[in-house]
């Protein structure tokens, strides 16, 4: 990951260039690891959907990837189900269904392409592969982030972009997210030093903050089967941990005149650090969950906006 420091301007979205030897690719203030796009096939295809249907459901909620052929049962719960709340979870397990379903038809189709046989767009494999995605993605309103604090659109709709849209194309839009994903990092990783670094007990956080955002960025835009990956995540894993540690010592050792100050400050610290956890690992923005935490920052502000960390709360 690498950020333009002058003649940002001048540099156009989609402007691919080699930095410090890897090849990357601007979008929106950032120069994002570049990847090829694979050759526009069926293989390539079904082995980029499964991919993004796993990825999605290991980012949302437990108990939705509902295997394909359960569809009927799934739709018979959800169409029967009067509790509201309850009727959300079955309309996420049958999102889920859908997606299943969705992919068991498509690897069909791609082992019939493997075969020789052509199938056109109207073929009705193809369009009830179609109709599957785009109710999967209707119903992913209902699903929500394994945080369970709101949905994540964005990453639910990628199985059905990837289905609709020349690969080549999917790709750029993934570009896009990821540097929207690294701008609310470093909007998180800002707020948390515009709230706290007037206070000197934090002063250990913020090189260790600033490594961990490094890290969060770098993981974002880099694949797991990239041989790269395998020193990031360590690091990452490695500097949210030190974060941890540091916020315990602080718990431990607040004075009386500072505790308020000090916890609330921790507080934001964790929230701030599991919100980069989660965008960075999902490789979207939660824009939901990224304005509350602002408007907490803001509430910190207001409450604490007298103290030092060595004074009493005003």
């Amino acid at each position: 990951m690498a950020e333009v420091e002058s003649g940002i301007d001048d540099v156009v979205n989609g402007t691919i260039s080699i930095i410090n030897g890897e090849q990357r690719i601007y979008y929106y203030g950032y120069w994002i690891l570049y990847y090829e796009p694979p050759a526009e096939t069926w293989t390539a295809r079904i082995r980029l959907i499964e991919g993004l249907t796993r990825r999605t459901f290991h980012h949302t909620e437990a108990g939705i990837n509902t295997p394909g052929d359960k569809l009927d049962l799934a739709r018979k719960c959800y169409e029967e189900a009067s509790n509201e709340q309850e009727k959300r979870v079955n309309g996420a397990m049958l999102a889920g269904a859908l997606f299943n379903r969705a992919t068991d038809i498509f690897k069909i189709i791609v082992e019939l392409e493997d075969k020789g046989v052509h199938l056109s767009l109207e073929n009705e494999l193809m369009q009830e592969c179609n109709e599957c995605l785009l109710e999967a993605m209707t119903l992913g309103k209902m699903v929500r982030h394994v945080s369970g604090v709101e949905g994540i659109d964005e990453l639910w709709g990628e199985p059905l972009k990837a289905f609709t849209m020349p690969l080549e194309m999917f790709y750029e839009t993934r570009y896009v997210k990821i540097s929207n994903t690294m701008r609310d990092i470093d909007r998180i990783v800002g707020e948390l030093r515009e709230c706290l670094s007037n206070c000197p007990d934090f002063k250990p956080l913020w090189p260790i903050l600033d490594e961990f955002s490094n890290y969060a960025k770098l993981n974002s835009e880099t694949i797991k089967r990239d041989p790269r990956w395998y020193a990031i995540w360590p690091k990452f894993v490695t500097n949210s941990e030190n974060i941890e540690a540091l916020v315990s010592q602080l718990q431990d050792s607040v004075d009386s005149d500072s505790r308020s100050f000090i916890i609330a400050g921790c507080k934001l610290i964790e929230d701030g650090k599991n919100l980069i956890r989660h965008i960075s690992g999902a490789r979207v923005p939660m824009p939901e969950t990224t304005k509350r935490f602002m408007k907490q920052c803001e509430q910190y502000k207001l409450i604490f906006k007298n103290s030092n960390g060595n004074s009493h709360d005003t």
